[in-house]
């Protein structure tokens, strides 16, 4: 199988619980479907003051981390000025991707009202399924 007859797994990933539970996720699917994973790990412009723009330590141990994972993988770290939504819309279409994987934040009452600008997008415009994943619930 080439790697453009691959199906392809996108996860959207942010360096915090909610980011891993994403990439857990799309790991997993990936293995089960026999696809090729892209990670998007995007910024807005500035990546020297974006937290979710992972660099230097954090880059290095997510490629390790797949590199250990066994699974065909690709992290691209879009810098457009697009917000996520776009980016991943963008890199799902480019790849024809068989499943979005992305992690939501867990919110409060009003939180939950509007759920997310980025996620709602996410949800209702990538033309492919998409997997809403939370991370674990904080022990305490």
């Amino acid at each position: 199988m080439t790697e453009q007859q691959q199906p392809v797994v996108v996860v959207g990933h942010v360096p915090n619980p909610r980011g891993q539970a994403a990439l857990a996720h799309g790991l997993r699917e990936s293995r089960q479907r026999g696809a090729r994973l892209v990670v998007v790990n995007a910024s807005r412009g500035d990546s020297l003051v974006d937290e979710d723009y992972l660099q230097g330590e954090a880059l290095t141990r997510l490629h390790e981390e797949l590199t250990g994972s066994g699974v065909t993988f690709e992290v691209r770290q879009p810098v457009h000025g697009r917000d996520v939504a776009e980016e991943l819309s963008a890199v799902v279409e480019e790849t024809s991707a068989e499943l979005l994987v992305i992690g939501l934040r867990r919110r409060s009452a009003v939180g939950k009202l509007l759920m997310g600008s980025a996620a709602q997008r996410i949800l209702l415009e990538v033309e492919c399924p998409v997997l809403a994943v939370k991370s674990p619930p904080r022990e305490g």
